[in-house]
């Protein structure tokens, strides 16, 4: 359903994404808030990875409750407040997005809301 635009007129792309996601006009569009490494215990997971992990497990279920997947995001925005964590990133990205490609703009930030925040991501799905 939604068609990845990766032309070789242009740099490939980075890492793991897509250069532009194309979704059909009969879609469902889900705009999904900046998610934190908040569980839903209000509990903020310790340190980067786990925080990452937690942020991307709140955006999957989010998808979910509205009977969309990971194959169905069009646009992630992720802010990192650490240089140091954007490889690390990278691989959790891979590992929780199992194989989907949205298209992606990754930005480290001198802070987010909290300071204890290191990571927030936002999403835009699309689905039939």
């Amino acid at each position: 359903m939604l068609a990845k635009h990766n032309p070789d007129t242009i740099a490939a792309a980075f890492s793991s994404y897509s250069l532009a996601v194309e979704a059909p006009a009969q879609a469902r569009w889900l705009h999904v808030s900046g998610q934190v490494g908040v569980a839903p215990d209000g509990a903020l997971a310790e340190g980067p990875e786990a925080q990452m992990e937690t942020a991307f497990r709140n955006v999957l279920a989010i998808l979910n409750s509205a009977g969309m997947g990971p194959h169905d995001l069009v646009k992630l925005t992720v802010f990192l407040t650490r240089p140091e964590d954007v490889g690390r990133y990278r691989q959790v990205r891979d590992r929780m997005l199992a194989g989907a490609t949205p298209a992606s703009t990754l930005l480290v930030v001198a802070a987010l809301a909290d300071p204890d925040w290191l990571v927030e991501i936002e999403a835009i799905a699309a689905a039939a």
